[in-house]
């Protein structure tokens, strides 16, 4: 495998990428697969400084993540969605030149699905051989030495789970009529799932905790949330930006939400809104310190509205025992932003 700019490749004598050691420490302690050249401590630090680049904020994260790949840790994202941790990842492996093989966690998601097949019509003509394998992306992952990256890891199947766990065990697994397939160095398990979600989940057992360093992602300040809204929409109007993000961070502070809206609700909320602004000739503020909205236009503060009701209504989840619809308890929050509470939208 050809490593990143950085200039790393895979040895058999060093554990870990963030430390130049050379000695042999037990397996259970450090897995074999994560054996690669030693590379200095600045080295790794370049490496943050271009990763972090791609980001906005997650510095915490950043260091956090990179330090458990770079030990040779598997990782458990702990997050609600639309927290970067795909992004993460992303950026993660594209600075590093390994592969990200996705993979989504669901009741299909079987140990041959995962591992791999023999296509069929080979079979009929061949029989069993490991050329007429066909990799699953586990396998995929542990021959280019990526990170396979299990999104919604808790609704995996168990057995499937346990597949997973002999690989970060041993750094190799056993397949029929292929035989043992040895994960590259720089293979990494990397999981993440949803707390909130708890309906067709999968209770982890203590032996998945176990092989798995677990990393909490929550929301960004609201700073950071508008800075994602401006670079991902590029939308001028600074007071639409604000809008967007203080009404859906609104979502996730109500005691009759289940669960708010991430940031991708006020990108989705921004860009609807500009667009239905363009249609109906409606002017967008556009200074950043503009004053509190109870003086902006109507016409304005109901473009927002009808966005709204289209980009979060889908996005939030109720408490079961509301009898309340989402569109009633969007408009309550666009009421409480514009009306009662107006200084709430103040960009500065």
């Amino acid at each position: 495998m050809t490593g990143p700019e950085d200039g790393y490749r895979p040895s058999p004598r060093s554990r870990t990428i963030g430390t130049t050691v050379e000695q042999d420490p037990a397996r259970d302690t450090v897995p074999a697969g994560s054996r690669v050249t030693g590379v200095h401590v600045h080295t790794v630090r370049d490496l943050r400084g271009r990763i972090a680049a791609h980001l906005v904020g997650r510095d915490r994260e950043l260091d956090l993540l990179l330090a458990a790949v770079a030990a040779g840790r598997d990782v458990l994202l702990e997050g609600p969605p639309g927290t970067s941790k795909s992004t993460l990842l992303h950026a993660i492996t594209g600075e590093w030149g390994i592969p990200l093989v996705f993979v989504e966690g669901n009741a299909d998601l079987t140990p041959t699905r995962l591992v791999g097949h023999h296509n069929p019509a080979r079979v009929l003509r061949e029989d069993y051989t490991a050329e007429n394998f066909v990799p699953g992306p586990l396998v995929e992952a542990m021959r280019t030495g990526g990170f396979l990256y299990v999104e919604e890891f808790n609704r995996a199947p168990e057995d499937t789970i346990n597949t997973l766990l002999t690989a970060m065990a041993e750094r190799r697994i056993t397949v029929p009529r292929v035989g043992v397939v040895e994960a590259r160095p720089t293979f990494r398990v990397v999981a993440s799932m949803n707390p909130y979600d708890n309906i067709g989940t999968t209770r982890l057992s203590t032996s998945v905790y176990d092989r798995l360093c677990r990393l909490a992602i929550d929301y960004q300040d609201d700073a950071a949330e508008r800075d994602i809204v401006d670079r991902r929409t590029g939308v001028a109007s600074h007071r639409l930006v604000a809008d967007a993000v203080a009404i859906t961070r609104a979502t996730r502070e109500r005691d009759d939400i289940r669960q708010g809206s991430s940031v991708r609700g006020a990108i989705d909320l921004a860009l609807v809104a500009a667009q239905l602004a363009a249609i109906r000739g409606v002017a967008l503020p556009d200074e950043p310190s503009v004053e509190p909205p109870r003086g902006l236009p109507e016409d304005y503060t109901a473009v927002v509205l009808d966005a709204l009701l289209l980009a979060l209504s889908g996005r939030i989840f109720l408490d079961e025992t509301l009898e309340a619809t989402p569109e009633t308890v969007l408009e309550q929050i666009w009421e409480d932003h514009f009306l009662l509470r107006p200084a709430a939208a103040d960009p500065g």
